[in-house]
């Protein structure tokens, strides 16, 4: 099996405390990524982090997150999907980069999320919304609902994911800039069996961390 990747996150600011106050949970953005670590991760949201009203189709630059918001906690979970399905999700996000400009904050549909209603505008989504519905096309996810109407929470209470890291931010960079060596990694102390001793933890860093297994 192969894995997909979740990340959600908790930035502060004036719309995200609204948002916040609205689905009553600590993170309030959704990201989808290809490997644990989210190096290479995209979302719709802000295309500068410090610049709320221009959002789009991004790919997500940890860096420039980090340095807008210094204290951004993450939490990221995997979902098992086939070498075939993350095929798919690959192919339908690099090619939704190369348009990226095409895509749009879905803003006159936020109304009909708080009246359960169901609103789609071409190419304008939520961070939630966009995935619910590629990770649906690629038979990954079921909701009980229409994509418009998936918010991070639903990604939250999701019971087919396994959590694999949370933290701030910047622990999640530091893992990647230390490499598999870093043993304090949050990512391979989550997600290493709960039976698991020192002997396990250094067989893995002998033969490197394969999260496709």
């Amino acid at each position: 099996m192969a894995q997909i990747y979740i990340g959600l996150v908790d930035t502060p600011g004036f719309f995200a405390g609204v948002i916040r106050r609205v689905i009553r949970q600590k993170y309030i953005h959704v990201v989808i990524g290809l490997d644990p670590y989210l190096e290479e991760a995209y979302s719709i949201g802000r295309r500068h982090p410090s610049v709320p009203l221009i959002a789009g189709f991004e790919r997500e630059d940890k860096k420039k997150i980090l340095r807008a918001f210094p204290k951004a906690d993450y939490m990221v979970c995997s979902i098992e999907c086939t070498p075939e399905q993350k095929a798919y999700v690959q192919r339908e996000l690099r090619e939704a980069e190369k348009n990226r400009f095409h895509y749009h904050y879905a803003v006159a549909g936020l109304p009909f999320i708080l009246l359960n209603r169901p609103f789609y505008q071409r190419n304008h989504y939520t961070c939630s919304s966009y995935i619910a519905r590629l990770l649906e096309e690629a038979g990954i996810c079921r909701w009980k609902k229409h994509f418009s109407l998936v918010t991070p929470k639903d990604f939250y209470v999701y019971e087919d994911k396994k959590k694999i890291f949370e933290g701030s931010l910047r622990e999640l960079t530091d893992t990647v800039r230390k490499g598999p060596s870093f043993r304090r990694s949050p990512v391979l102390y989550l997600a290493q069996p709960p039976y698991a001793g020192a002997a396990y933890v250094k067989n893995i860093l002998k033969r490197g961390m394969n999260y496709e297994r």
